[in-house]
């Protein structure tokens, strides 16, 4: 006997069915790209998952920012004038050291190394390594873990700030804007 053969509850068409449900959900947007801001999902999760898309240069562009407001309450992001150039950041995972408020609110601090600041207007890079933390507040807001606090610029990775100015290069054709572009590539190389 065939394994479709009706006596089974579901006939061919309906497994087909199934299967293609099936695999519906897993490749589902939120499957397929990992964490979202439900709650049942650990905050500190949400921070760093947000952390690291802005590590990799998500709000260097405006149409790449779109895949951050899962995690953010604010609706505009302001026009930074600098990026923070970071080589890592740790989120603290410690609850002890988090502030809670409510089961539905906290402060979690984060630790940056930075490296500098990248000036747009200028297209110039300022060393000044140093540590900073931020305490960043998260809230359950429409049902899902946001952050609400602060608002602090893009904290982007020196590769891929690195890998950014290479691209201006290649699509860059006015000469003294060339050279401005090269001594930043220079300078953010120079600081790893």
């Amino acid at each position: 006997m065939s394994l479709f053969h009706s006596e089974l509850p579901f006939n061919g068409k309906a497994w087909v069915g199934v299967l293609l449900g099936g695999l519906f959900f897993l490749l589902s947007p939120s499957n397929l790209f990992g964490l979202t801001g439900d709650l049942t999902n650990d905050p500190a999760k949400v921070i760093e998952k947000y952390l690291s898309l802005d590590q990799r240069g998500a709000r260097l562009e405006a149409g790449t920012s779109e895949v951050l407001k899962p995690y953010i309450a604010w609706t505009e992001e302001p026009a930074w004038g600098q990026v923070v150039v970071i080589s890592n950041y740790t989120v603290t995972q410690d609850v002890t050291q988090w502030e809670i408020f409510s089961y539905l609110e906290a402060v979690i601090p984060v630790t940056f190394q930075i490296l500098g600041f990248m000036q747009w207007e200028t297209a110039t890079f300022l060393a000044d390594s140093r540590t900073e933390e931020l305490f960043i507040r998260i809230r359950a807001v429409e049902n899902r873990w946001r952050i609400v606090d602060p608002l602090f610029p893009p904290h982007v990775g020196r590769k891929r700030l690195i890998n950014f100015v290479r691209q201006a290069l290649l699509n860059e054709t006015n000469e003294a804007r060339i050279e401005t572009l090269q001594r930043l590539k220079e300078s953010l190389e120079r600081a790893g």
